[in-house]
């Protein structure tokens, strides 16, 4: 009965995820916002949780399934790869770097703004 109740929990907050997902969609396309509707929707679900008025208890087990199917998600695109072997050929090089160098880039990023919003809440903290 345990496991039941948990597969209907996540059910249900993975579909809150979809409806997320379409709704921001939809206001992209309606409003003609120039960002991909995923990035708004990721933004109204971080004021939602911000602004407590999506507590993260409600969506936190659809979110950790989805994070653990994730590779699910990749899989067909990488198997696209397969039908641009000529591409690869001839382009691989440079997307690897262009890879490689994007990743280094967003890591460094996320590192430094990680540091920085941490090194603030440590300020806060020892004003209090």
């Amino acid at each position: 009965m345990k496991s039941a109740k948990k597969i209907v929990k996540i059910t249900l907050q993975v579909g809150f995820f979809v409806v997320m997902s379409r709704a921001s969609d939809l206001a992209v396309e309606a409003l003609r916002l120039p960002i991909p509707g995923s990035i708004l929707g990721l933004l109204a679900l971080f004021a939602l949780l911000e602004l407590n008025i999506v507590k993260l208890a409600w969506i936190e087990l659809g979110a950790e399934w989805l994070v653990a199917q994730m590779l699910l998600f990749f899989v067909p695109a990488t198997v696209g790869i397969v039908r641009y072997k000529p591409l690869i050929e001839s382009s691989g090089a440079a997307i690897l770097v262009t890879i490689l160098l994007s990743t280094a880039v967003v890591m460094t990023i996320a590192g430094w703004v990680g540091e920085r919003l941490g090194k603030a809440s440590r300020e806060e903290a020892a004003s209090l």
